[in-house]
């Protein structure tokens, strides 16, 4: 019977990530330019958002400084729009700060795969670092945390304090094309939210399929016991590196898929609010199950710009009441309704079932600790 149910909400689950593609493909359908144009930009998030549940929800490390990363792809991406809307010339921030030649590291700009390509090897490359320096010393837990905070302030203290670079506060903005076509053309924008569409698909796929192999089971096994991981054999430092890379590859990626919807990218966007706000899509979806980071991006965001516009001036104790309730009601996101649901289901059959309540996630599934034991006593 167990394993009956089980099947049974699987195949749901299946269905319900198709009829979830289907919407999002068809909704230019039936949504306006102007609110295809903010789902686009909700999109973006949802594949940082699934960046981050890898790192969270399956490995157990918070990462606070997520904005940065973000920022990086995003400043790859319109540096590359701004130097092809100036007609040759310098950026506007540039003269205005004195420069007479374009800096040398704005040169591979020049090129849309190169461009593409940074943004995703320099958010991985600084991940790398620092999980390289924090996870061999052993730092994890809150001072990790900490420390992502850190980078954070440094790269924004850095990106305001070079304005003839970066432009400063005001960031980089004024860029009109993208392969000669205009971005404020609707067929244009209609094309790129297709665009970051499938790319959210392919993204989540690809992460579904990871967290169902040996490498999320290790991941898994970090998150529930990291010295019982090391003491078997294995190496978590290596295992936590890469995850970190790959969560700031995605979140790269979703910074450059934003500046195209958005038309600009500034240090305020790469703050600690900003990432203290990702991490919230991810709790109130449902840490440790992908849909509900997912989910959590695009309708926490929603509800953001609805309230907003309904109510301008209290919109944001909507939200707070919104994330109390969440929290208080629904320790493990949203998603926590399919175990309530589930719970249900088996106790109707007349089977006597548990639904894992632990603090801070949704359900996760089997314990990697448990399933790398088995192996190894085999």
């Amino acid at each position: 019977m167990r394993t009956a149910t089980a099947r049974f909400l699987q195949s749901k689950s299946t269905v319900g990530y198709l009829l979830l593609a289907a919407a999002l493909l068809s909704a230019p359908l039936f949504v306006s330019d102007f609110r295809l144009n903010l789902l686009a930009k909700f999109l973006s998030f949802a594949i940082l958002a699934i960046g981050l549940d890898l790192i969270w929800g399956y490995t157990g490390i918070l990462s606070l400084g997520q904005g940065v990363f973000f920022g990086l792809g995003a400043y790859c991406m319109a540096m590359h729009l701004k130097l092809g809307s100036t007609d040759g010339k310098l950026p506007d921030f540039m003269s205005w700060s004195g420069l007479s030649e374009l800096p040398w590291f704005w040169q591979p700009f020049h090129s849309f795969p190169l461009a593409v390509l940074l943004g995703l090897l320099l958010p991985a490359a600084l991940a790398v670092i620092l999980g390289y320096v924090t996870f061999r010393s052993r730092i994890r837990g809150v001072y990790f945390s900490i420390l992502t905070q850190a980078l954070v302030l440094i790269t924004v203290t850095l990106f305001v304090g070079q304005q003839a670079y970066t432009g400063g506060t005001n960031g980089v903005t004024g860029f009109r094309h993208i392969f000669g076509y205009s971005l404020s053309d609707p067929d244009v924008q209609l094309v790129l939210y297709l665009i970051t569409a499938v790319v959210l698909i392919i993204v989540f796929l690809f992460a579904k399929w990871l967290v169902g192999t040996r490498f999320a089971r290790a991941l898994q096994a970090i998150r529930d016991g990291e010295n019982r991981l090391r003491f078997i054999g294995y190496n978590p430092d290596t295992y936590k590196m890469v995850v970190f890379a790959l969560s700031a590859a995605l979140a790269g990626l979703a910074g450059m898929l934003f500046v195209l919807h958005v038309g600009i990218i500034s240090p305020s966007m790469m703050g600690i609010v900003p990432s203290i706000e990702m991490v919230l899509w991810v709790a109130i979806g449902g840490r440790g199950t992908l849909i509900g980071a997912v989910l959590g991006a695009i309708l926490i965001n929603a509800a953001k710009t609805g309230f907003s516009e309904a109510y301008p001036d209290g919109w944001l104790y909507f939200m707070g009441a919104l994330f109390v309730i969440v929290v208080v009601f629904l320790p493990g996101g949203m998603m926590s309704l399919k175990d309530k649901a589930a719970a249900l289901l088996r106790l109707r059959t007349g089977r006597k079932a548990k639904v894992d309540t632990a603090k801070g996630g949704g359900h996760i599934g089997t314990s990697g600790m448990d399933s790398i034991l088995r192996k190894t006593n085999r």
